[in-house]
């Protein structure tokens, strides 16, 4: 039988308005002997039901898998996963011939809190960021090959970076088929997927659009990517007609993969140079002779700042914007008058509002004048339940800076 959570008095307006999780300090009573991981029924103050989900000890102590009364089984999974396709044929995202990548499953956006897959081409790779979905791991994956059918041949599951409090025992691994082919394609550009020990699933799935922008304004520039991880913007860059692209990052693994991607799509290209080095201390650099050199490093007339998530929990909020204001500054400083500057901010924590303050007050510190070309955010395969607003964390600014 199904273990039951009761709330506090009160304390179930916020899942009346299908908000997807429930805080420790609203639950009164756990019944005996329930474990993390467990799918519970979550009953009001009074006994009525409201919820069913995933239990875990921790500030969010239930992430809702269902506002129905209905079993967590096999088809629950089935039916669930199917809704998630079906979303991504409605946006034109699967089954593109000219694209073999994409989100599947975004967690709270596909009402499957803790759970993202993402597809490279014929391998789906899959990562629990909860207990819940990591016991249920066998399962999701049988169900989504039945919803997949041939769309995938293999199943990676990798989430040893998102769960670490537990045992490392199957937390990387095949689930399904196994396959070291890991190149997939783009709106038509091919990279390298580092599913094993790459951040996140392998690639940043979710600035495939920005991408895209960015190659219509690389046309003759002089293209700066920073925090290039695997060299996504940098071959859009290039595709794009761009003069040059040097591509930075501090991981001397990020820098191998952005080489070999760039060389799979631009082999022997000139164009590209990539250096492994501090971003602050690349940025301090740009423009003044390096070390037994006369001549000035490269000036960029387009800069892309895509940096880490400088906050992953409010109490680094401050520090956070800090940091922003400071990255921005220091491109501003240097960036070329008529320059383009693409800046991100992945900090779920991290507002519109908060982001976009801090980037005005680095352009207003650097004594630059600025104007808003686009404002972007995360695609269309990477949903925002609108119950949820927390799932709204890529806030993006493309600024003309004169």
């Amino acid at each position: 039988m199904m273990k039951q959570v009761r709330l506090r008095k009160g304390k179930e307006e916020s899942l009346k308005r299908f908000h997807p999780w429930v805080f420790s300090g609203a639950i009164a009573q756990v019944d005996e002997g329930i474990a993390e991981g467990d799918v519970v029924r979550v009953l009001t103050n009074s006994g009525d039901f409201i919820a069913v989900g995933h239990y875990q000890e921790g500030s969010i102590a239930v992430r809702v898998l269902s506002f129905s009364d209905v079993l967590i089984d096999d088809e629950f999974w089935h039916s669930r996963l199917l809704s998630a396709l079906q979303t991504r044929q409605v946006i034109g995202i699967a089954d593109n011939p000219n694209n073999n990548t994409y989100r599947l499953v975004h967690g709270e956006g596909d009402n499957l809190p803790g759970l993202i897959i993402d597809v490279y081409g014929q391998t789906a790779v899959m990562q629990a960021h909860s207990i819940g979905m990591h016991l249920c791991r066998k399962q999701i994956a049988q169900a989504l090959v039945g919803v997949m059918e041939s769309r995938i041949s293999h199943i990676y599951y990798k989430s040893e970076t998102t769960l670490p409090f537990m045992t490392a025992d199957d937390m990387n691994g095949f689930l399904y088929g196994n396959s070291d082919d890991n190149i997939a394609t783009e709106n038509g550009l091919k990279f390298r997927v580092d599913w094993l020990k790459g951040q996140k699933t392998g690639f940043f799935v979710d600035q495939r659009e920005n991408r895209l922008l960015l190659e219509k304004f690389s046309k003759g520039k002089r293209v700066l990517n920073m925090f290039c991880y695997t060299g996504g913007f940098s071959f859009y860059a290039m595709r794009g007609g761009a003069e040059l692209v040097h591509s930075v990052d501090s991981s001397a693994k990020a820098i191998e993969l952005t080489k070999q991607n760039v060389e799979l799509n631009f082999p022997g290209d000139a164009r590209h140079e990539a250096f492994c080095e501090d971003a602050f201390k690349f940025l301090e650099g740009i423009g003044m002779p390096k070390a037994n050199s006369q001549k000035p490093t490269a000036s960029y007339n387009l800069i892309v700042l895509d940096p880490p998530a400088f906050a992953k929990h409010r109490g680094a909020l401050h520090n956070a914007l800090k940091g922003y204001t400071r990255l921005n500054q220091k491109a501003f400083e240097k960036i070329e008058k008529g320059g383009i500057l693409f800046t991100f901010s992945c900090s779920q924590v991290v507002t519109k509002d908060h982001f976009r303050n801090a980037v005005f007050t680095a352009a207003a510190l650097a004594k630059r004048k600025v104007r808003i070309l686009h404002q972007l955010h995360q695609p269309a395969d990477h949903p925002i339940n609108i119950y949820h607003p927390e799932g709204e964390y890529l806030k993006g600014l493309v600024l003309y800076v004169e």
